[in-house]
């Protein structure tokens, strides 16, 4: 999932992306995305799951 996040385009997943998303995410090395920005996605996709937003949208340059 994450390697189809482009700098220059919009990315977005929809609530059954999300649970791939974040295993995929865990399972990346300590310091490859640093802990703020990974913070911050598991935030916004709980937001996700919770079903108070429908897509976490990553927006690109």
């Amino acid at each position: 999932m994450l390697a189809g996040l482009c700098a220059y385009l919009d990315t977005v997943f929809n609530q059954r992306q999300i649970p791939i998303l974040l295993a995929e995410l865990e399972r990346f090395p300590a310091g490859v995305i640093p802990e703020p920005a990974r913070a911050e996605i598991n935030r916004l996709a709980a937001l996700v799951e919770e079903g108070r937003h429908l897509y976490l949208w990553f927006c690109g340059d």
